[in-house]
């Protein structure tokens, strides 16, 4: 394996689901990581790492952080999602912005060379179904979540132009693949973690059978924001994460014909606040990047 330098890559949300796949997959390329969350970890040798439990808004812990490690890059994933925001929207603005902000400033202070930042494609608010959006089409956030991120984009620019910080925001769809523990979107796990349930197990999909949602694999994710941290230079400072864009009806009976115990219940929603059809071509000609089908990693999980 070539030589890689001392520094350490910090990745901010190291515990969530985003965060575990990234420290994972870092490690495995060789890289040394320092991994930053609010949730400890009671044993730091199960990742491997360095393990910090810390909050964002602790300036003064951050900061020790930056001053005992050598950090040259950042991937900050860490944030409050968008059904906490909106219950919280308090502690949501002092994590999502101003403890965004702490970090780029002392990203600034220490001579971090690259902040690769962890957005959302729910900058963009609500699409006509069949248009398909680019990084060039206007954002106009619909909630706290997606205004936090937009705004922080924002900062970021900022911080480019006026000091120098190679900060670079990939949007990102929503994303599915077993263990990500989500309270308000648990098919996001269970179409791939009940895949070889040998019991009745249904699965709750609250969007029409008509609709299209972008999805994004957690390991693809993990690939490309790893690639915007080893580029050795980026050609622009906004991308659009490749996502497939999936058919709810198609999604329902690819899952239920690989596992006869399966039964998705479908409802009668929208996937309002994002797109529907997505651009992901600068990103893909840039990196030369093709995610792997949904329905391959759901074969793939059933063992088909």
């Amino acid at each position: 394996m070539e030589a890689r330098e001392k520094n350490s890559i910090l990745v901010t949300g190291g515990r969530g689901f985003i965060g575990r796949a990234l420290v994972k997959l870092i490690q495995r390329k060789g890289y040394s990581v320092v991994s930053l969350d609010r949730v400890p970890v009671a044993d730091a040798a199960e990742t491997g790492g360095e393990e910090i439990h810390l909050d964002l808004t602790d300036v003064a812990q951050l900061r020790g952080v930056l001053e005992h490690q050598r950090i040259r890059k950042i991937v900050h994933l860490a944030a409050i999602l968008p059904t906490a925001a909106q219950r919280n929207p308090v502690r949501a603005t002092e994590v999502n912005v101003q403890g965004s902000l702490h970090l780029l400033e002392l990203a600034r202070e220490f001579n971090v060379r690259r902040f690769v930042f962890g957005s959302s494609l729910s900058v963009y608010g609500t699409y006509p179904a069949d248009q398909t959006v680019s990084e060039d089409d206007r954002a106009a956030p619909e909630d706290l979540y997606g205004a936090a991120k937009l705004y922080v984009e924002q900062l970021g620019q900022s911080y480019r132009e006026c000091h120098g910080l190679e900060f670079v925001s990939l949007r990102v769809g929503r994303v599915v693949g077993p263990g990500a523990q989500s309270v308000s979107s648990p098919w996001r796990s269970e179409i791939f973690e009940l895949l070889k349930a040998d019991y009745r197990a249904e699965i709750s999909l609250p969007y029409r059978a008509s609709e299209n949602l972008l999805l994004l694999h957690v390991e693809d994710l993990a690939v490309m924001l790893l690639s915007l941290v080893q580029a050795s230079s980026l050609t622009y400072t906004v991308y659009n994460a490749p996502c497939k864009s999936v058919v709810v009806e198609d999604l329902k009976r690819v899952v239920e014909n690989l596992n006869a115990n399966i039964t998705v219940r479908l409802g009668d929603g929208t996937p309002a606040g994002n797109p529907q059809m997505l651009d992901a071509s600068r990103f893909q000609s840039e990196f030369h990047f093709e995610s792997v089908s949904i329905f391959d990693r759901l074969r793939k999980a059933a063992g088909k």
